[in-house]
């Protein structure tokens, strides 16, 4: 998942993106009301090659990768702001599915199939926005599977900056690097799932450079990417 990482750097302005002419969005496919409800998309479609097994399932801290994301999402919730908050959560699964389902009970409205996987970060995006179709949401909130040292307190803070600053793009800051999760406001959707896959989620990133706001943290997990095995036991040490 280094390259959704590196995609948050900064880079050079580029032109907004325009839906290409022969696509077309139902009228009603987004419904971007003013909900105060974030959706949480956690991305563990990948094969997860240098692991040796998948990501999700890798133990952390008397828990997996998976199920610590899911408790600081749950976590999250109590310090919400006036409602404002993660309303749902999707789980993209691709490469494992039916390990990763076996071993951690998901609700069945909680997981995402995404049948492309290797066609890279991208592709699961898409269909996490695809299966929020008919949910009212504000905005989504992206996590990486293999970038499990966020906490509750953290997620919170981006949310409730993502309302008060009224910003397209919120995403953490550890010293010069961006990090994640990173928010993406329902008015990007549509963006999201024209962009070309060459390029993914940056390409939105740059389109939109003076909508983004860089929220500073001292947790250095923000940019931790855990995805060998001697990143895992660097951490865990």
């Amino acid at each position: 998942m280094e390259n959704q990482a590196a995609s948050l750097r900064r880079a050079p302005p580029r032109p907004r993106l325009r839906l290409r002419p022969n696509q077309k969005l139902r009228p009603r496919a987004f419904r971007a009301d003013r909900t105060h409800v974030v959706a949480a998309v956690i991305l563990s479609a990948g094969e997860s090659s240098r692991m040796g097994s998948p990501k999700a399932l890798l133990p952390f801290r008397g828990s997996t990768f998976l199920g610590h994301l899911l408790e600081v999402i749950h976590q999250s919730k109590k310090d919400a702001d006036g409602g404002k908050e993660i309303g749902c959560t999707r789980v993209v699964l691709g490469a494992h599915t039916e390990e990763i389902t076996a071993k951690i009970p998901l609700d069945r409205s909680a997981i995402v199939l995404n049948p492309q996987w290797q066609q890279g970060q991208l592709s699961s995006i898409q269909e996490a926005i695809r299966s929020l179709r008919e949910v009212q949401t504000d905005g989504i909130i992206l996590f990486l599977v293999d970038h499990p040292l966020v906490s509750a307190e953290l997620v919170s803070q981006l949310v409730r900056q993502f309302y008060t600053s009224g910003r397209s793009i919120v995403l953490p800051k550890f010293r010069s690097k961006r990090g994640h999760p990173v928010i993406f406001a329902a008015r990007l959707y549509a963006e999201l799932l024209a962009a070309p896959a060459e390029q993914g989620a940056r390409a939105v990133v740059w389109a939109h450079t003076d909508e983004i706001l860089e929220v500073p943290t001292n947790e250095e997990g923000v940019v931790l990417n855990l995805n060998d095995p001697e990143a895992l036991r660097r951490a865990l040490t």
